[in-house]
């Protein structure tokens, strides 16, 4: 029987911690949402974001609800001049999707705490190399996959040789996932709806992460016994909330296993609140270097 990665326990320290974190900084910081349309669980979503942001002591009075894009860009360009802001977060999918990456440009990248903007995508691309030559890098990496990195990472999760397979390959997790786990030394294979012999492939990981939005697909017979297994998957089945990953077949076949929900979704609201006391960190920083 697989161990169980508590997502939801894990996301309550590190926000415990980060609430000391923030504590020490000189103002409140602020998180402005903004979300676009009625969709409810984009809704509920940006709720527990806000709620999170309470229990740390992060400000989302700035907030923004809007009926449409036809106004997006000015609420993005006004919270982008604003200094009381620390972070923006475009609540996705927006209802007309043609220009997400457009609107997701817009918002400045030193306020991006989604870490989509193309600068903090290229910051991930460059951490590696940097890592290895001492430098430090300021930028908002992704929130799931480093909410999944931190997870590894405190429950002790060896990475370096060992043989991961992602499977999804989109720019908000599939992709950052893998340089993810290249950054900590594993050997990276992506999955992806081309990909042949996608179970054969699957069977060969010591950490698989599903993130490819289909309910149940991955099944026992998928997976490497004693594997480690990550569920990125939030999709909803007869109203009940069931990840990417077969969790009743995994659990007796992995070693590590991830549920959903409680698994990588509370990591990824804790991140988030991470990136935002980070860059409030940074801009103090920056104007006490500024006063010197």
């Amino acid at each position: 029987m697989a161990r169980i990665l508590d997502g939801k326990k894990l996301a309550q320290q590190l926000l415990e911690e980060l609430a000391g974190t923030r504590a020490r900084l000189s103002r409140k910081p602020g998180l402005a949402t903004i979300l676009v349309g009625a969709r409810p669980d984009s809704a509920k979503y940006v709720a527990a974001k806000h709620t999170a942001c309470q229990k740390v002591g992060i400000d989302t009075s700035k907030s923004v609800v809007l009926p449409s894009v036809h106004h997006l860009e000015q609420a993005i360009r006004t919270l982008n001049a604003d200094d009381s802001v620390d972070g923006i977060l475009l609540q996705l999918p927006l209802p007309d999707q043609k220009d997400q990456e457009r609107f997701i440009s817009l918002i400045s990248h030193e306020k991006d705490v989604d870490g989509f903007h193309p600068y903090n995508m290229g910051m991930l691309c460059r951490y590696g190399e940097a890592k290895r030559q001492g430098t430090e890098l300021h930028f908002c990496p992704p929130c799931t996959p480093a909410g999944i990195m931190t997870m590894l990472n405190r429950y002790k999760v060896d990475l370096a040789g060992k043989h991961a397979v992602v499977l999804g390959r989109s720019n908000v997790v599939g992709l950052p996932m893998s340089l993810m786990l290249t950054h900590a030394n594993a050997t990276v294979t992506v999955v992806h709806s081309r990909t042949a012999n996608i179970v054969e492939e699957c069977r060969r990981a010591d950490v698989l992460v599903a993130a490819i939005g289909k309910p149940n697909i991955v099944k026992g017979d998928w997976i490497k016994p004693g594997a480690t297994v990550i569920d990125v998957g939030i999709n909803f089945v007869n109203g009940k909330m069931t990840g990417d990953v077969d969790f009743n077949e995994a659990k007796n076949v992995a070693g590590l296993i991830t549920p959903v929900p409680g698994g990588v979704g509370p990591m990824t609201v804790a991140t988030l609140i991470q990136n935002t006391i980070k860059n409030a960190e940074e801009r103090d920083r920056r104007k006490a270097a500024a006063r010197a």
